[in-house]
C-alpha cells in the first residue's frame, strides 16, 4: 500500500526555513503597513523565541499577494527557524504560509538585511487587514556575563535585541513583552514606556515607527536553565526488510553557559546542591514502538539511565557519568529498534521510508550539526530523498556487513543549526526486488554445503608428508577382509540351495535333474572357496592373526560341506530304498543338529572378522 500524502501544513512549515534558496528580486510595497504589532520575547531557556502578532493593512488601490519579513544583520546568522501562520477569528482555524528567503532590490533597505517572502493565503484587497503570527527562533544570542563563574555562583546572561519590530514597512503601534526565566534582573534597557513586573518586562506601546527602525534592547538577567548544545549528531538508520529498523545516534554535547572557574567539588555538589547552572540529567523522547534501548559511551553501558514507557512515546532519562558545567562536554550513544511496518510502506517493488529527520534530544534542544545516514538493504536502487527543508546531500556510500556481496547503499544528508521545529519527517523512495531477500539464506545454505564438502574431502584424504606403513597395512588388511566377507556372504546361500535341491529330489525322485543341480552348486561352491583361499594367502603376508581366522573359517566350512554331502547321500539312499524312512529321519535330525552347531561357530567367527 502506498503512503498517504503528507499534511500540507507540515510541508509549508518546514519549507519555511529554506534559507538561501531564492534568486528572485522583490521590491517593498510602500502601501502596506503594520497596523498593530504585539511582540512576545521568551528567554526562559537558552533559546530565544520571538512571536509577533501582526495586523497587516493594505492602504493601496490593488490587492497584495505577498508580505515581506526582514531580519536585522546583527542576529541574522543566529536565526534557526522562521515560520508564519494566518490567524482567523477562530483560533483553531490556522493556515501555515509558505516562507522563502529572497533578495531585494539594491535600494530596498540597509545592507546585510535578510528578507523572507510570505505568500498570503489569499490576496489582501485594498483597505482590508489580515492577521499574521510570525515565529522566530534564535540560538546563541544569550551570552553568559560574567563568562566564568564558581561552582556555587548562579549564571547571569546578557541578551541584545531590538526594541522595535524590525520591518521594511511602517509600524503604527507596537507593544513588546519579555518573559524571563526568573525575577532576578540585574538591568534592562528602559526605552520609555517600560516596566518590570515579576519576571515580565513590558515595552510600549510605541507608535508611528519607521521602517527598519533599530534601538538596542539590552537585558542582563539570571538564567540557570540548561545551556546545552549538541555540537555534532550522527544519526544512523539501518533498514531491514525482515521487519526491523535499527536507529543509533552518536551525540557530542557541550554546556555553552558560563565556564566553571576553579575546582569542582562533588562533595559540595551533593551536600549543598550548588552548581544550579550545571546539568546532571535530561530527557530524550523516543518513538512509542522503540525497543531494545541502550545508552552507552566509550567506557560501556551507562546504568544510571531510566526508561519510562508512555502511551504515545518512550521517555529516556539520561544521566551522564558527571554533571556538565560551562565549557564541559560529553559524548554518548543512544540506540533502539523499531518495527518497520510503522515507517516503511511498499507497493510492489517500490518502497517509501518515512521517518523523523531528528528525534527529541532534550527539551529546547539546539543542534549545531547533524548527519543522517540511511542504510538500505543490499540491492536497493533508484533512491530519491525528499526533504521538506534545505539539507546538504552527501556523496552516496556503500556499507558491507555480514553476507553482503555488492554492499548496502547509504544515503547521507546533513544540516546545520536545528531546533525542535525541525522535528519533521523525511521521505526516502527506492526500488527493491523482493527476490533479493532470499539471497542471504541461499548464501548460508551454499556456505554450509561447501563446508561439509570440504570436511568430507579432508577426512578422506591423507595429507601426511611421510609414508605411514602401519596405516597402509591396516587399510590393506581391511580391504582383504571385506572381500573375504563378501565371498562368504555369497557362499552361505548355497547351502540353502543344496537343501532345496534335496527336498525337490525326495519329492520327484528325478535323479538326472538332481545330479545337474548338485553339479552346478558344487562348481559355485568351489569357486567361492578358492577365492577365499587365495585371499587368505594374501592376508598371511600382512597379518598372520587375520589369516589364521580365515583359515579356521575355511575348516569350519569344509566340515559343514561334509555334512551337506552326508545329507545328499542319505537322501539318495532313501530314494533308492536302501534305508527305511524311520532310519532316514533319525539320521537327518542328527545331521541338522551338527550343522546348526557348526553354523553358530561360523557366524561367531565371521563377527570377529
Amino acid at each position: 500500500m502506498a503512503p498517504s500524502p503528507l499534511n500540507v501544513c507540515h510541508i509549508v512549515l518546514l519549507v519555511s526555513l529554506c534559507i538561501g534558496g531564492a534568486v528572485s528580486l522583490l521590491k517593498i510595497d510602500d502601501n502596506v503597513v503594520n497596523k498593530e504589532v504585539g511582540r512576545h520575547v521568551d528567554v526562559s531557556s537558552h533559546l530565544t523565541r520571538v512571536d509577533f502578532q501582526v495586523t497587516v493593512e493594505n492602504r493601496g488601490t490593488g490587492p497584495v499577494r505577498e508580505y515581506v519579513l526582514a531580519v536585522e544583520p546583527t542576529v541574522a546568522d543566529n536565526l534557526s527557524f522562521i515560520g508564519v501562520v494566518t490567524v482567523a477569528d477562530d483560533e483553531d482555524d490556522v493556515v501555515v504560509l509558505d516562507v522563502t528567503q529572497v533578495k531585494m532590490e539594491a535600494d530596498s533597505g540597509p545592507d546585510g538585511v535578510h528578507y523572507y517572502k510570505v505568500g498570503l493565503e489569499r490576496p489582501l484587497p485594498a483597505g482590508e487587514v489580515t492577521q499574521l503570527k510570525v515565529t522566530h527562533v534564535y540560538v546563541d544570542i544569550q551570552t553568559p556575563f560574567p563568562t566564568h563563574i564558581k561552582q556555587s555562583e548562579k549564571q547571569l546572561v546578557i541578551m541584545n535585541n531590538n526594541h522595535y519590530f524590525y520591518s521594511p514597512y511602517e509600524t503604527l503601534t507596537q507593544t513588546t513583552t519579555v518573559t524571563l526565566p526568573s525575577t532576578k534582573v540585574e538591568s534592562y534597557s528602559k526605552l520609555s514606556p517600560a516596566s518590570l513586573a515579576g519576571n515580565t518586562i513590558t515595552y510600549g506601546p510605541y507608535e508611528n515607527i519607521p521602517a527598519y527602525s533599530e534601538d538596542v534592547m539590552k537585558l542582563h538577567f539570571e538564567n540557570n536553565n540548561p545551556f546545552l548544545a549538541v555540537t555534532r549528531l550522527v544519526r544512523t538508520i539501518e533498514v531491514s526488510h525482515w521487519g526491523n529498523i535499527a536507529v543509533e545516534e552518536k551525540i557530542d554535547i557541550r554546556h555553552t553557559g558560563a565556564v566553571l572557574k576553579g575546582p569542582f567539588s562533588r562533595f559540595d555538589y551533593q551536600r549543598v546542591q550548588d552548581g544550579v547552572s550545571s546539568v546532571n540529567t535530561f530527557k530524550t523522547i523516543l518513538p512509542a514502538a522503540a525497543a531494545d534501548v541502550y545508552y552507552r559511551d566509550e567506557i560501556g553501558n551507562i546504568s544510571t539511565s531510566a526508561l519510562l514507557q508512555l502511551e504515545d512515546s518512550v521517555e529516556l532519562e539520561l544521566r551522564p557519568r558527571f554533571p556538565l558545567f560551562g565549557g564541559w562536554r560529553t559524548h554518548y550513544t543512544v540506540g533502539y529498534n523499531i518495527p518497520s511496518y510503522e515507517y516503511l510502506y511498499t507497493s510492489g517493488d517500490k518502497f517509501i521510508l518515512k521517518m523523523r529527520f531528528i528525534d527529541h534530544v532534550y527539551d529546547d534542544f539546539q543542534i549545531d550539526e547533524v548527519t543522517v545516514r540511511i542504510i538500505l538493504p543490499e540491492g536497493s536502487k533508484d533512491m530519491e530523498f525528499n526533504y521538506l527543508f534545505e539539507v546538504q546531500m552527501g556523496d552516496p556510500e556503500l556499507r558491507y556487513t555480514y553476507l553482503d556481496t555488492m554492499g548496502r547503499p547509504v544515503i547521507v544528508a546533513k544540516k546545520h543549526n536545528l531546533v525542535e521545529e525541525h522535528m519533521e519527517d523525511f521521505e526516502l523512495q527506492y526500488t527493491f526486488n523482493k527476490m533479493m531477500m532470499i539471497q542471504e539464506p541461499l548464501l548460508i545454505v551454499v556456505a554450509i554445503y561447501l563446508l561439509l564438502s570440504l570436511v568430507i574431502i579432508c577426512v578422506r584424504l591423507d595429507f601426511s608428508i611421510t609414508k605411514d606403513v602401519v596405516s597402509e597395512s591396516r587399510l590393506k588388511i581391511a580391504g582383504i577382509i571385506d572381500r573375504v566377507l563378501e565371498a562368504q556372504d555369497t557362499r552361505v546361500p548355497l547351502y540353502q540351495k543344496y537343501d532345496d535341491a534335496i527336498t525337490k529330489f525326495k519329492t520327484n525322485k528325478d535323479s538326472s535333474a538332481f545330479t545337474q543341480a548338485k553339479k552346478k552348486l558344487d562348481t559355485d561352491y568351489k569357486t567361492f572357496t578358492n577365492t577365499i583361499t587365495g585371499l587368505q594367502k594374501k592376508l598371511k603376508d600382512e597379518s598372520s592373526d587375520a589369516s589364521d581366522k580365515v583359515g579356521e573359517l575355511q575348516r569350519y566350512e569344509v566340515s559343514y560341506k561334509e555334512l551337506v554331502v552326508q545329507a545328499i547321500n542319505l537322501a539318495e539312499r532313501l530314494v533308492h530304498g536302501k534305508v527305511s524312512k524311520t532310519a532316514y529321519i533319525d539320521q537327518e535330525n542328527t545331521n541338522q543338529t551338527k550343522r546348526s552347531d557348526l553354523r553358530t561357530k561360523i557366524d561367531s567367527l565371521v563377527q570377529t572378522l
